[in-house]
């Protein structure tokens, strides 16, 4: 029986119909709180049952917008607020992360490894993670807003 040292693993391939399966149903969760007319610079808060999600309104066309959402924690002196820059397309009913705290541009696909040790699929991975950070309850409201 002989080892093949040399063997290589096959090049990574993104599933796009799932990337943009979950891009759908974060536009779909975004836009339960999303109010219409919003200017440019405002911001408010969403509550939930389980959790309250600041957003601010970075960009205003007329088929997109760039929003801001942060997650502010109880026990922030020790874990980063979690915090996303994305973009919601009503156009194509999609909403993707644009960036995170600590990753500006994302790539569709890294090298493995990376000097930053990203996954192969961090960008699936960020948006998933916009999933869970969007996941306050089923009945959010909107109880503050106001201009930056």
């Amino acid at each position: 029986m002989s080892l093949s040292l040399n063997k290589r693993k096959p090049d990574y391939q993104a599933n796009v119909s799932r990337f943009l399966a979950l891009c759908s149903r974060n536009y779909f969760n975004i836009l339960r709180w999303l109010p219409d007319g919003y200017t440019q610079g405002k911001s408010w808060q969403v509550e939930g049952d389980f959790g309250c999600l600041k957003v601010k309104l970075l960009e205003n066309t007329q088929y997109t917008q760039l929003i801001e959402i942060s997650r502010p924690l109880k026990i922030a002196q020790y874990v980063d607020t979690p915090k996303v820059v994305v973009r919601v397309y009503h156009d194509a009913k999609l909403a993707e992360v644009l960036t995170s705290r600590q990753i500006y541009r994302l790539r569709p696909v890294y090298d493995y490894p990376n000097i930053r040790m990203y996954h192969r699929d961090e960008k699936y991975q960020v948006n998933a993670f916009l999933e869970e950070l969007l996941k306050i309850d089923n009945h959010a409201r909107i109880i503050c807003q106001s201009e930056s």
